[in-house]
């Protein structure tokens, strides 16, 4: 779904589509393999709830998972889909998702993105070694 893009980020290619929720979302079980395979460190002790750092034309956002969002699609609400290029979703888009590294440290800019309580950037396994 997404290939090696640059230092910091991976490019791939999801329907892009309006909720109504307040958060950035796709569904679960990819949301939860993608997490997996880019931020895990193999030492079992991460979550895999930890949104994911993803990246619309100029916009960082967290996206976290959803059971009722569709496969290969990016969920995001109204307000975020303004001022792009997205026209008549669901829209195939270029997306951006961070590195792991790049990731870790959008979210210490950015305060961990804190949407609830259980989400922060102390949720992230340190980078040291990697």
């Amino acid at each position: 779904m997404f290939e090696l893009f640059s230092r910091g980020y991976y490019l791939g290619r999801l329907y892009v589509t309006p909720t109504d929720g307040d958060h950035a979302l796709m569904h679960n079980e990819q949301h939860e393999r993608i997490n997996e395979e880019v931020y895990a460190t193999g030492d079992g002790l991460e979550r895999l709830d930890t949104p994911l750092v993803m990246k619309l034309e100029t916009r960082h956002f967290p996206v976290h998972g959803a059971a009722d969002v569709p496969t290969n699609t990016l969920a995001l609400p109204e307000p975020m889909l303004e001022g792009t290029s997205v026209r008549n979703p669901p829209s195939l888009q270029e997306v951006f998702l961070a590195r792991r590294e790049r990731a870790r440290q959008l979210l210490s800019i950015a305060g961990g993105w804190q949407t609830d309580d259980a989400t922060s950037s102390d949720d992230w396994p340190s980078t040291a070694g990697t």
